[in-house]
């Protein structure tokens, strides 16, 4: 074997650019960076041939001293930490100390910087890791950054980087990811000498939200909820996407953590739940999330590239972060957005809180039956049992006759209804225009929402098993099992630790009967023993009372009388997540007068 020796600075940066400078846009993650920690409030970064050619980053930060430049080049030199108790409280993008040593190594670099109350900037160049002396030159306040032929003198990396669209794509991404992070500084990215991107400083939340609908789209503010709730010492705020807003990939999901773009597996657990009753099998959601808490309560330094965090108290985190989400979601009802149209852009806005949410006013003020006044044209009077027997309740007496005199703009969220279309659709009219409502999917959820409500209520059975089952499990699990063994007999499942990696399960839910025993407590120790907590019992209790809704719910093509179709309306826009169904199916949509006179080319 060869004698151990120190490896060479210039090919220990190398091997550090390895770990961090996958391709250009990774070049652009540490400038960028570097600049949002310089407290620039405007940044430029112009681009060529999809940065293999060139990289520059211009900010109006506080700049480097000119004895500094040369540190600011050399490996692990930084002026982010001190100390073992400051990488303890990371409050920086980066704080390594390698980026612009690994970036230089591996490209023609140039710095020049100025600090805002200094007569000159200076400027130094390093051209594969070979350090020139800072020289004088001339540059605003500020700092620029250039980074030429990258990899020019690692061929084997340079053979890795792929078409000169697709590197700009990945830059073009990055920059938007870091303009949702930082909403009040200003953005502008250039390729090939010709403007591409140009994001003002928001000053405002609307401002803020006007970025957000650069970013994830025009329509994203109209299907979006705004979130902003604090407990236990964490903050969640942003803006949630309804599930109509759902994507067929996850591409539309931006999550920071004190301001760094995280991918996070407890964070992506605690949305699906949340989102779990609501969204479409195989859809995810849109959302742009901001969570703030104490920086010694998450690592920041588990990865060379800062993409992955560790939280201290994970189990906090989680439950913090699908309690907010799942109530924000719960606030939904069909007819909502379309009632807050005028006053509010069609966008809601709501903070989560832990409080029961009341009713909205158009909610209560409008009976299931309004007083008889006169019939929609072509509409027979059918004196029709009421809607509400339908679900289990006793009949009340109803008019016949269900559309008042009244002015469009003072209808409920969802309108009175006119008309049902192949005893599928309810047609309704409100302040907006037409209503479109599918009475099945819209029966389906009302009655799922009692179901859960009435079972919440009364306490969970157990169903004490014949013959109790040994199952063998990891040690991590059976520890899970002994840990939580209190909560989970809260929840009907009985089991106890037998062994270093077995347990022993009794009992199982009355509702739960008839299910795989083994693969459902596989699945609960599991979720517990790596997320430290498991809806999994729920969620199955769930799907069971879901598919009792959908059997219970009226049928499509079943007639029913506008008296019926009121009452479901009127109880739509008093049901949580009313807008989908149980399988995350929209219950109802909403064509304007505008979108109608459209189609028919009105106007024009």
């Amino acid at each position: 074997m060869q004698q151990i020796r120190p490896l060479p600075p210039a090919l220990i940066n190398q091997i550090a650019a390895g770990e961090v400078i996958e391709r250009p846009s990774s070049v652009v993650k540490e400038l960028v960076e570097n600049s949002l920690d310089a407290g620039a409030t405007r940044i430029d970064v112009d681009i060529e041939q999809g940065g293999a050619r060139l990289i520059r980053v211009r900010d109006d930060g506080g700049g480097i001293a000119p004895d500094e430049l040369q540190w600011a080049v050399a490996s692990h030199a930084t002026s982010k930490i001190g100390s073992f108790d400051d990488l303890e409280h990371v409050a920086s993008m980066g704080f390594r100390g390698e980026a612009l040593a690994s970036v230089s190594s591996v490209a023609r670099f140039a710095l020049t910087s100025r600090q805002r109350d200094a007569d000159s900037a200076f400027r130094i160049e390093v051209d594969g890791g070979n350090v020139q002396t800072a020289r004088p030159a001339q540059h605003p306040p500020g700092t620029s950054v250039e980074v030429r032929d990258l990899f020019y003198n690692v061929p084997a990396r340079k053979k890795f980087m792929r078409a000169e669209r697709t590197e700009f794509a990945h830059i073009d991404d990055l920059l938007k990811s870091l303009a949702l992070a930082r909403g009040r500084v200003e953005f502008r990215l250039s390729h090939n000498g010709k403007p591409v991107r140009i994001w003002k400083a928001a000053r405002d939340e609307q401002s803020e939200l006007q970025r957000v609908a650069e970013v994830l789209g025009a329509d994203f503010p109209q299907r979006s909820l705004r979130v902003d709730h604090a407990a236990a010492g964490l903050r969640l705020s942003g803006w949630v996407g309804l599930p109509t807003a759902s994507r067929a990939q996850a591409d539309s999901q931006y999550f920071y953590v004190n301001g760094r773009l995280v991918r996070d597996r407890v964070v992506a657990h605690a949305v699906r739940q949340a989102y779990a009753d609501v969204l479409f099998h195989g859809r995810h959601p849109a959302f742009v999330l901001y969570l703030e808490l104490d920086p010694a309560g998450v690592d920041v330094n588990v990865h060379p590239a800062k993409h992955e965090v560790r939280f201290r108290e994970q189990r906090l985190v989680h439950d913090f972060l699908f309690r907010t989400l799942h109530e924000a979601l719960a606030q939904t009802r069909a007819g909502q957005v379309a009632s807050q149209a005028q006053a509010d852009d069609g966008r809601l806005h709501m903070a989560t809180s832990s409080a029961p949410v009341p009713g909205l006013p158009a909610m209560q003020s409008w009976p299931a039956h309004a007083p008889q006044s006169r019939l929609p044209l072509g509409v027979r009077e059918q004196p029709l049992a009421d809607y509400a027997a339908l679900a289990g309740e006793p009949p009340r007496v109803s008019a016949v006759l269900p559309l008042p005199d009244a002015d469009p703009g003072e209808a409920p969220p969802l309108g009175f209804a006119v008309a049902q279309l192949k005893s599928i659709y309810i047609l309704a009219e409100n302040a907006q225009g037409l209503v479109l409502v599918d009475m099945h999917a819209a029966h389906e959820r009302i009655t799922y929402e009692k179901l859960k409500a009435g079972r919440a209520c009364s306490n969970l059975r157990s169903q004490l098993l014949l013959v109790p089952l040994s199952l063998a499990v990891s040690t991590k699990e059976a520890a899970a099992a002994e840990e939580h063994a209190e909560a989970l007999a809260d929840w009907g499942l009985e089991l106890s630790r037998s062994g270093p990696s077995s347990v022993v399960v009794r009992r199982i839910p009355a509702l739960l009967e008839g299910a795989d025993v083994g693969q459902l407590t596989r699945d609960v120790l599991g979720e517990l023993a790596q997320h430290g907590s498991s809806r999994r019992l729920q969620e199955l209790e769930n799907e069971l009372l879901s598919t009792m809704a959908c059997h219970g719910s009226v049928r499509a093509g079943r007639r029913l009388g506008i008296p019926e179709m009121n009452a479901l309306l009127r109880e739509m826009e008093a049901t949580e997540r009313s807008g989908q169904c149980n399988h995350g199916r929209p219950t109802w949509t909403q064509l304007s007068v505008a979108e109608l006179d459209r189609l028919f080319m009105r106007g024009r």
